[in-house]
């Protein structure tokens, strides 16, 4: 199995995560555009601006830097129908990112499909909005479980176990990122492997154990490095940036042909995948 994922992700992984590190960064503006649109639908217009914020808390610091004032800026910017238009947009392009991972995951499945194209980008929109209101959610519940912290804490002080077990909520965004990365691997696993018994939480579960390293890491690694602005100038920023979606994306990839690996038996061969893996 380790050598079915090595040389799975040697052979196009490098290649994949580089895409992945480029859509990334072109794709985040419109994916909060999105979710700035749809938390004004909800009357929530706030909750944009907080889903940033909960994803800032995922990335390293720096890159955390770089993203939030520009990205606050055009949420900020974006009112009425340039909101509305900019979401329609944001949707599009946002879906073409996820259709690269759904081409990552055929890749290791090995297999192809003859869906029209019309059908999945539909699929991925409602991928997104779906996503979006997650996150809303996820954000509310973590209000939520905040309040009650501090409810317990005044009201009952002596009551330290209750808080510390509510004090859990402290792990919400690494839960919700691992729930968000189960939900993204389930959904674009072909069907016929989506529908049998192979587990999809391994990948879920290493992609998401990857980041959190990534993001711990980095910034020590980049500390080691001394001045790397000096070779990058302005662009020190974004070629960090680059560097960490980069890494992500990898383990992206690793994730899905952990998947594949898994679901390679006897029975369910990757030799012969069929007309319509799909």
């Amino acid at each position: 199995m380790v050598k079915r994922v090595v040389v799975g992700t040697f052979q196009d992984g490098f290649t994949y995560a580089g895409n992945l590190a480029y859509l990334s960064l072109v794709t985040l503006f419109p994916f909060f555009i999105v979710a700035a649109a749809i938390a004004q639908l909800f009357g929530r217009s706030s909750e944009g601006i907080h889903t940033l914020e909960a994803f800032l808390r995922t990335v390293p610091p720096d890159v955390a830097t770089l993203l939030r004032k520009p990205v606050s800026d055009v949420l900020m910017a974006r009112t009425g129908n340039l909101l509305w238009f900019g979401a329609i947009v944001g949707l599009w392009t946002v879906a073409g990112f996820i259709e690269t991972i759904r081409g990552i995951l055929r890749q290791a499945y090995g297999v192809r499909s003859n869906t029209p194209f019309w059908q999945y980008r539909l699929g991925a929109i409602g991928m997104i909005i779906a996503s979006v209101i997650i996150t809303m959610a996820a954000f509310s519940f973590q209000v939520i479980l905040t309040g009650v912290e501090q409810f317990l804490y005044n009201i009952f002080p002596w009551a330290s176990e209750a808080q510390r077990i509510v004090s859990l909520s402290k792990i919400a965004p690494a839960v919700a990122l691992f729930g968000a990365l189960y939900i993204l691997f389930y959904s674009l696993t072909p069907s016929r492997y989506r529908k049998s018994k192979c587990p999809k939480w391994p990948g879920a579960l290493f992609t998401a154990a990857w980041w959190l390293l990534v993001t711990a890491l980095l910034p020590k690694i980049l500390g080691t490095l001394g001045n790397y602005d000096l070779t990058y100038g302005s662009l020190a920023g974004v070629m960090i940036a680059l560097i960490f979606f980069f890494l992500v994306g990898l383990g992206l990839v690793v994730g899905a042909e952990l998947n594949a690996a898994l679901a390679e038996t006897p029975e369910t061969s990757l030799e012969e995948p069929g007309k319509n893996g799909e």
